[in-house]
């Protein structure tokens, strides 16, 4: 059936020429329609893999496809439809009606008496309500339909446990610059769905710049490289290049070149303003950038980081605002959502700030990478079976509850790090608080501490700084 609410993954891909007036955008007749063709989520879709069996032997199960934009999930409903011999129907939860999506269920109840299948797609799935969502569990109970819903939602929060526990839900990460990258390769190439017929040469670093300017969305980056591609056939051009890019990213109503200098100057002096304690500075360089089109999630991206690598547990609520920012900003969009980026931009500015967290991070990471597989002490071992625990395993462990304050000495590295500190709190805020009880626990300097000794009970238990 065909409806303005009707999406049209599920229908035959457009490959009229590509100086046709009429065309659909590149990203979309780019769309890979096998499994060969995928690019990316090479975890789930790997050879053996769940998802990548169901497709080969169409026992397509109900779905949820959850990740970012340009990630794939309208992509592997393509794949779907081209293998299956099921029925595809597809729907939006965001322009859709309830009327039509009861068309699409009769009609599938129909096909089903004749033994045919009806594999429903149903995009932005996050946007029915509880009760709409529910509305689906009888017919996929009754195998009436099969459901396969794309979200950008976390499932477990946008989705009912009911409709969950009848879905597989299929996590699905964004695509890296290089898998971009051979993505926009491809399109260059293609004359038939692609640019190929216009016969560009690339640069190098063009290509490379729009494959990150991506941030793991594929329709941004082959949107983009379309763009330039019409702007150097307006211009008479054969070759794209930077140039051509700064003059797209350049029709923004302030100039906010992306490619370099100017988005990475600024962005460098949001984060350094945060880290220097200058909220108006930080407000400044954020209001300019999103003014000029920079994506607000990336700036809240960014801010979220931020609480961890230059607050840290200086303030442990940062993190808290951070990411309660980017959860309203999801909820509102623009302008309200602006609301929530100040407040998380101005705390995280203001707060004490520690970078100990991060360093204590790289320090272990790298012992751990240096070091290789060193046994784990046996008495923190897991000792389920009589065998294991005749072997020693579990032996002289001491439950840290059983003592006083809750904390007894003991050995939890590997024999060759005991004496290793990759933690070290400065004095910044809350952290303060926790310097002390640690200096307290282990004694300053300590090394693996591993005297049968109990700590001495604290006057009061430590809060955070109002």
């Amino acid at each position: 059936m065909t409806d303005q609410s009707t999406l049209d993954i599920f229908g035959g891909q457009d490959t009229s020429p590509v100086d046709s007036g009429q065309q659909s955008p590149l990203a979309d007749r780019m769309r890979p329609v096998t499994l060969e063709e995928l690019v990316g989520q090479q975890e789930i879709l790997a050879p053996g893999s769940f998802l990548r069996e169901a497709i080969e032997h169409d026992q397509i199960p109900s779905l949820i496809l959850w990740g970012p934009p340009g990630c794939g999930k309208t992509t592997i409903g393509q794949v779907i439809k081209a293998r299956t011999r099921a029925v595809c129907e597809s729907f939006s939860a965001v322009l859709g009606g309830v009327a039509q999506l009861r068309a699409l269920v009769e009609q599938a109840r129909i096909r089903q008496l004749s033994g045919v299948g009806t594999i429903l797609f149903v995009d932005e799935i996050h946007h029915f309500n509880k009760s709409q969502q529910d509305a689906f569990l009888p017919h996929i109970e009754r195998g009436t339909i099969t459901l396969v819903g794309a979200t950008t939602e976390n499932p477990s929060f946008s989705l009912n446990n009911a409709l969950l526990s009848r879905c597989r839900v299929i996590r699905l990460e964004p695509l890296a610059p290089e898998e971009i990258r051979l993505l926009l390769d491809r399109a260059l190439g293609d004359p038939e769905r692609g640019l190929g017929r216009l016969e560009l040469q690339a640069d190098e670093e063009l290509l490379r710049v729009i494959a990150e300017m991506g941030d793991g969305d594929a329709r941004r980056s082959l949107n983009l490289i379309e763009q330039v591609a019409h702007l150097a056939r307006t211009e008479g051009k054969q070759r794209i290049d930077l140039e051509l890019l700064r003059q797209v990213l350049q029709q923004a109503p302030l100039q906010y070149d992306r490619l370099g200098d100017a988005h990475y100057n600024l962005i460098s002096a949001f984060i350094k303003s945060m880290r220097g304690s200058s909220p108006d500075a930080a407000l400044y360089y954020a209001a300019r950038m999103i003014h000029s089109g920079e994506d607000p999630l990336f700036l809240l991206r960014r801010i979220l980081i931020f609480a961890s690598e230059d607050v840290g547990n200086a303030d442990p609520r940062a993190l808290q605002v951070a990411l309660a920012a980017i959860q309203a900003f999801e909820r509102l969009g623009m302008p309200e959502g602006r609301l929530a980026m100040a407040q998380a931009i101005t705390y995280c500015a203001t707060a004490p700030k520690s970078n100990a967290s991060y360093l204590a991070w790289e320090e272990a990471a790298r012992d751990a990478q240096q070091a290789g597989n060193l046994d784990v002490p046996l008495h923190l071992c897991n000792a389920p079976t009589r065998l294991m625990k005749e072997l020693g395993y579990s032996k002289g462990y001491r439950y840290p509850h059983d003592f006083a304050e809750h904390f007894v000495k003991e050995s939890y590295l590997p024999d060759k790090l005991r004496k290793r500190r990759y933690y070290r709190p400065t004095t910044q805020g809350y952290e303060r608080y926790i310097a002390e009880r640690l200096a307290r626990w282990w004694g300053e300097g300590s090394g693996s501490a591993d005297q049968n000794q109990t700590s001495t009970p604290s006057p009061k238990r430590s809060k955070l700084p109002e």
